[in-house]
């Protein structure tokens, strides 16, 4: 005589043979996670950052883009902006009024940084704490400026974290943030705020040569 758990996996069987469904076929664990693609990397980070409602503008040089940032400025009547990165603080110099005073920080509009890597795949940039314009200029400003170079393109973020860690070794750093777009969040009652824990405006800077 059959017992009750015999009766039961004789009905499973039988309907699993009358939907004919066979055995899963088992994954493939050493396929590549991300699809291969051919896209030039500048144009591929420029198309996915801006999905996300950050902007690129493309630059030559160093000089180029802040040929850009100065005309955003005189756009957005930008008056209180704020930069610690020294090459970048040079080439603001008697184009842009910024303020590198600790005292003048709680007032800033906007935050100049540089990043240290682009992330094609993502359309976002890998900032660190390492960096010298530290933790606070990437979040507390209503808009960020990230200016950066092609060298600093890559395809994934796998291959940005390989690049950290084998930039920074031992020394790694305590903090490291992949930024997408300007923050945004949609918690409260499904409605999309942006701003509510970071910038409300991303511009990324891509100058062709590097600085």
């Amino acid at each position: 005589m059959s017992s009750s758990r015999e009766k039961i996996l004789t009905r499973l069987k039988q309907a699993e043979e009358k939907r004919n469904i066979g055995k899963l076929e088992q994954p493939n664990m050493d396929a590549p996670i991300y699809l291969n693609t051919d896209k030039n990397l500048a144009d591929w980070f420029q198309e996915n950052l801006e999905l996300v409602s950050g902007q690129v503008f493309r630059a030559n040089n160093l000089d180029g883009a802040i040929k850009q940032i100065k005309e955003l400025a005189e756009q957005e009547k930008w008056d209180r902006i704020f930069c610690l990165d020294p090459v970048i603080q040079q080439a603001l110099k008697g184009h842009i009024d910024c303020q590198f005073q600790e005292e003048d920080f709680e007032n800033t509009q906007v935050g100049i940084t540089s990043c240290e890597f682009l992330v094609s795949h993502l359309g976002s940039a890998l900032v660190s704490s390492a960096g010298i314009s530290g933790r606070r200029l990437h979040v507390y400003p209503e808009t960020h400026i990230i200016i950066a170079h092609k060298g600093q393109l890559v395809k994934y973020l796998d291959d940005a974290l390989a690049q950290i860690q084998e930039k920074y070794q031992d020394n790694f750093p305590s903090m490291i943030t992949n930024i997408t777009g300007p923050s945004r969040t949609a918690d409260i009652e499904k409605t999309l705020v942006m701003g509510m824990h970071g910038p409300r405006n991303l511009f990324v800077l891509l100058c062709d040569e590097i600085f």
